[in-house]
């Protein structure tokens, strides 16, 4: 646990999806930027990317920030990763799903959010970086990415869980598992999967259970690799996950590393916390304890 020091960083960057931040969204935004004020804070808010980026060129501005808010869902925050890799960054979650504020339980309200700057408690965890893209929760090849690649592409507003139906019957019907080669830590001999899964984190889309055993400091990505392919399969793999029972099937196999080199015959789509992350060939490693995040008082 880190205590962070408000009196030398004084600002707080909220970097907002606009998407997002209408309705109870734009009220949890008031709400963070008012309790900010009222605990001597100074907020600003910004809705475009670059004017953040060019504020956080000017070295007094950024000496004094205290951290960047992502407000917003996974595709804010992972875009926050990204830019500033090395700034504090605390979450409010107002986006269709957000898996990171749901696994540091931290709720959709500015108010406790600002809260839990102001305490100034922070934790270091484990980020996962799939070529140039870093990553917070997990990695993924294969049909689900498929399914990611699709939705983005025919992307036109605000996605919510029923944008990606088309999709994933497209992929149903049109995807066609290539083989996937996985070089573990160095070694010379492949394991073969039809899909793979690496965690960094124990939660996954829609809350299902894919690596219960994943921790968020141990310098290690989980590994669940799915061996045979088919929509009967994929519909057989998706039951087993959400009853949590997949992990005993014997065409799924459980490892952990910290780096990983994929390659396939045909190249495979990669998604990252929920975004498109291009294609095989891929390197995938471990950034031990490369993100500091604002958390909850400990229960």
């Amino acid at each position: 646990m880190v205590i962070v020091m408000a009196t030398k960083r004084s600002w707080v960057a909220i970097l907002r999806n606009p998407k997002s931040g209408a309705g109870r969204g734009r009220w949890e935004l008031l709400e963070l930027v008012s309790e900010l004020r009222r605990r001597g804070l100074q907020p600003r808010l910004f809705s475009h990317r670059e004017r953040l980026q060019q504020r956080l060129t000017e070295p007094v501005l950024r000496e004094r920030l205290l951290c960047v808010v992502a407000a917003g869902g996974d595709g804010t925050v992972g875009d926050v990763i990204n830019r500033y890799p090395d700034l504090p960054i605390a979450v409010l979650p107002l986006g269709t799903e957000n898996l990171l504020a749901r696994y540091l339980r931290i709720p959709r309200s500015g108010r406790l959010v600002a809260q839990m700057i102001a305490d100034g408690r922070t934790r270091r965890i484990d980020l996962g970086r799939a070529g140039n893209r870093r990553f917070a929760i997990m990695a993924s090849l294969g049909f689900d990415a498929d399914v990611i690649h699709r939705a983005h592409a025919r992307r036109s507003g605000h996605v919510s869980r029923l944008s990606y139906l088309q999709p994933i019957w497209q992929s149903l019907r049109n995807y066609e598992y290539p083989v996937l080669r996985l070089y573990l830590d160095g070694a010379e001999t492949p394991i073969r999967a039809r899909l793979a899964v690496l965690a960094n984190l124990p939660t996954y889309a829609l809350g299902l259970p894919m690596a219960d055993s994943a921790c968020d400091n141990d310098g290690l990505l989980d590994l669940r690799l799915f061996q045979r392919h088919s929509a009967f399969q994929m519909f057989r793999y998706f039951y087993k996950v959400a009853s949590g029972r997949h992990e005993r099937l014997i065409d799924v196999t459980s490892l952990r590393a910290r780096q990983i080199r994929i390659e396939s015959d045909r190249p495979v789509p990669i998604q990252v916390d929920g975004d498109p992350a291009g294609w095989t060939p891929v390197e995938i490693r471990v950034l031990p304890a490369a993100l500091e995040l604002f958390v909850p008082p400990a229960e």
